[in-house]
């Protein structure tokens, strides 16, 4: 009996890992390209921030500032504070910082920044500065 109950409870937890996305290697892989962007943030390396940005984010914060990405970044003067918790939704993710939120969505490429800047808006989701 009790090895069918460990059977039951290691199927679960597994089909439950499987089907919301959340793997330890999910959580590392966002984690580190939070960090990243966080990092290059931090030490005003606006090209490399851009780079670590999804291609309609970076297109769509240059349409809104009229300016390349690097320039638009660097006038959002976004905090460079670290990643706090991490959390995965399949190819979607959330990085929580001091200063709000990042998102990520997952592409070929690997993990990239979807939203930065972010703020809680009352009744609504969040406003960020970067968006998809």
């Amino acid at each position: 009996m009790k090895i069918w109950m460990r059977s039951a409870c290691l199927i679960a937890t597994t089909a439950v890992l499987v089907l919301t996305g959340c793997t330890p290697a999910a959580q590392s892989d966002v984690r580190a390209a939070a960090q990243r962007f966080q990092i290059a943030i931090r030490d005003h390396d606006d090209q490399a921030a851009c780079a670590l940005l999804s291609d309609q984010a970076r297109s769509s914060l240059e349409a809104t500032s009229a300016r390349a990405c690097p320039a638009a970044l660097a006038a959002l003067r976004l905090p460079g504070d670290h990643p706090t918790d991490i959390q995965v939704w399949g190819n979607n993710a959330q990085a929580r910082l001091t200063g709000g939120p990042l998102f990520l969505a997952e592409f070929q490429a690997g993990w990239k920044i979807t939203g930065a800047g972010c703020k809680p808006q009352t009744g609504g989701p969040y406003a960020c500065a970067v968006r998809s």
